[in-house]
């Protein structure tokens, strides 16, 4: 398997920055680079890895906020969210002003992303579930051999993402979590957009939004 796995938090709104490392072949995926890039380049440049591509949740501007530049600089292409996410990705731009940020680029990605679909860097493969809810083109990755999944702002350590955002859907993200996350499996460690990781099982046992018990 041979995958390790680096979170650099980014942005004032402390999002989790994967780099994901394919140890065998050196090569490297960063998931969610929402900000801060000199801090990841130097994260990139101390772990001493080639980064091959960009993997992005959701359109989200503290996700996908640095990805355009990123890609230019790197020369490399970014996969992800789904197509549903193109108005949040369409407007970055505004996004960043409205928000604070710093300037941000609007991208299109190279590869927009379905349920089923599978991603690769190096010699790893993550699954794409695609997630909806919190965002209509949300998707989260799943690495079926590591038990590992990246799910963005769909599920945190006892709580859920909002669902007040424009295209948001409170009952839709409780169906993909329950429905899409679950059958994964209990013994799956996750790493949320924001916060610490957890795992599907201690979420099923405890989340006050989704625990099995709201709705046994």
């Amino acid at each position: 398997m041979s995958l390790k796995v680096v979170v650099v938090p980014v942005t004032a709104y402390q999002q989790n920055c994967s780099i994901l490392i394919c140890e065998k072949s050196g090569k490297a995926a960063l998931v969610d680079p929402g900000g801060d890039i000199p801090r990841l380049m130097q994260a990139i440049e101390q772990l001493n890895v080639e980064v091959e591509k960009i993997f992005i949740t959701h359109g989200h501007i503290d996700h996908a906020g640095a990805a355009a530049e990123l890609a230019e600089m790197l020369q490399i292409p970014i996969e992800g969210p789904h197509a549903a996410d193109k108005y949040w990705l369409d407007d970055l731009e505004n996004y960043a002003r409205i928000t604070g940020f710093p300037p941000c680029k609007s991208f299109t990605p190279d590869r927009w992303l379905n349920d089923g679909d599978e991603v690769q860097f190096g010699e790893q493969v993550l699954e794409v579930i695609h997630c909806p809810g919190h965002t209509p083109g949300h998707v989260v990755f799943f690495h079926k051999l590591a038990k590992l999944a990246w799910v963005g702002d769909v599920l945190f350590q006892g709580s859920i993402g909002r669902t007040d955002f424009p295209g948001g859907d409170y009952q839709t993200l409780i169906d993909s979590i329950t429905g899409k996350l679950w059958p994964l499996g209990d013994d799956v460690q996750f790493i949320p957009g924001h916060g610490p990781d957890s795992t599907f099982g201690q979420e099923r046992a405890s989340n006050p939004f989704v625990a099995d018990s709201r709705f046994g």
